[in-house]
């Protein structure tokens, strides 16, 4: 089992692992860094045609590669309604808490994937507003209308 000093990483209804409040964790903490290899926008590139769903964009020039073993963040899971964000400050990628969380709640935020194959990536969150799909929140009226047909 792994841990940080907010967060133990166990096992999820959502999906595999998540990652969950060790206590309680107040609005606007860094919850924990997501951590990575740097690279150039090229290689982010091949990496995402190959598959790797873990990168976060730094600036105009590089990106972060979140799929390695060092990298606990990875293993936090999207929600439709995200107790967290992931913001960018300064070339480090952190997850902040949007709201309150509560011990033992687990930890989440939206991975804002676009709608290139959305339904190649169903969302298992639970959540009274979950679209059925890991996408951006500014996309769930535009899924909703397409599943609708």
């Amino acid at each position: 089992m792994t841990e940080t000093d907010l967060v133990v990483f166990t096992k999820s209804c959502i999906h595999g692992s998540g990652g969950f409040a060790k206590s309680a964790i107040p609005k606007g903490a860094r919850v924990i860094e997501y951590l990575g290899r740097r690279m150039n926008k090229q290689e982010s590139l091949r990496l995402c045609e190959e598959g790797n769903a873990y990168i976060f964009g730094l600036n105009e020039e590089h990106d972060l590669d979140g799929n390695v073993p060092w990298n606990p963040a990875r293993l936090i899971n999207h929600s439709c309604a995200p107790n967290c964000d992931a913001e960018v400050e300064a070339d480090r990628v952190w997850v902040v808490a949007n709201r309150d969380i509560a011990a033992g709640e687990e930890v989440t935020y939206n991975y804002n994937f676009d709608l290139e194959d959305f339904k190649a990536h169903p969302c298992r969150c639970g959540s009274p507003n979950c679209v059925g799909y890991i996408v951006a929140e500014e996309l769930f009226e535009h899924v909703r209308r397409v599943m609708a047909r």
